[in-house]
């Protein structure tokens, strides 16, 4: 049994355990959730995102425990920037300017629209910006960003939703902005992306400000903790927008902590669980 954590899992694993199967964990996140915490101390393999949950484990885990990473989708790391500019009819974009790509997720986050929209005629000044902004505040949106002027119009993209295109999106982007929990932290890690990130508050256990504050600490990110306003989205993203070294060196240590073969890795633990299995 693979167990990635919340309380429905520590019955089921404790279950597993019980009837002598083989129980693999896998901490998603950078911080140790409780319910594996609990199933760590029963099961037969323990796989971590990051080196630095190790030593959060309890002492007879850690013998048992290997750093896979947390997997991401295939096809995200497969993405072309030229085709992310097809697919989107970004015929304004200027490829002499970085390409920001703004996403609060599947359902778009209101305060990270709030805050890109209030510096968004600066922020096209700097660069080409794709933004997805969810279905919930597309309208809105739409009529905010409806005077912009007819050139930097042309380097703006607004969705309510990427499908497809976004492995394209992706290698397209120089910088993201988004929120910080551990399926896109692994996405940004693994294709190496400077980022600014704004924890959703009220993820459980503040993760996503400890996957944040994780990425800052090793220079791998911009984290914007606590209360945030656009000027500091703005200071945030200036040196990363105007300063294509500084961009690039935050690249490459998102990159240094991420690992694309996290599927393969945790398959692995799996299927070596399953086989010294008496």
């Amino acid at each position: 049994m693979l167990a990635t954590g919340g309380y429905v899992a520590v019955p089921v694993g404790l279950a597993a355990w019980m009837c002598r199967r083989p129980l693999v964990v896998h901490e998603q996140t950078v911080r140790l959730g409780l319910a594996n915490r609990t199933l760590a101390r029963v099961a037969a393999r323990v796989a971590v995102s990051s080196p630095s949950t190790l030593e959060l484990l309890p002492p007879a885990s850690r013998a048992t425990a290997v750093v896979t990473g947390n997997p991401v989708r295939p096809n995200l790391l497969a993405g072309d920037p030229r085709r992310g500019v097809e697919a989107l009819g970004l015929r304004g974009c200027d490829p002499r300017r970085p390409t920001v790509y703004v996403t609060g997720g599947a359902q778009g986050s209101q305060q990270i629209n709030s805050l890109v929209v209030e510096i968004l005629p600066w922020l096209l000044q700097q660069a080409n910006v794709v933004h997805q902004c969810g279905p919930g505040d597309l309208e809105l949106l739409r009529r905010q960003t409806a005077r912009l002027p007819v050139e930097a119009a042309g380097r703006y993209f607004l969705t309510g939703y990427m499908g497809g295109e976004l492995p394209d999106v992706l290698a397209l982007a120089d910088v993201v902005i988004s929120r910080s929990g551990a399926g896109t932290i692994a996405e940004l890690t693994a294709l190496g992306k400077a980022a600014v990130l704004i924890p959703l508050a009220s993820s459980a256990g503040n993760e996503q400000a400890h996957n944040a504050r994780h990425l800052a600490d090793a220079g791998a990110a911009v984290a914007l903790l606590g209360e945030v306003s656009a000027a500091d989205v703005q200071a945030a993203a200036t040196p990363l927008l105007t300063d294509p070294g500084r961009r690039a060196a935050m690249a490459a240590r998102a990159r240094d902590h991420g690992r694309p073969d996290a599927a393969e890795r945790l398959a692995d633990v799996v299927l070596a669980a399953a086989h010294d299995t008496p």
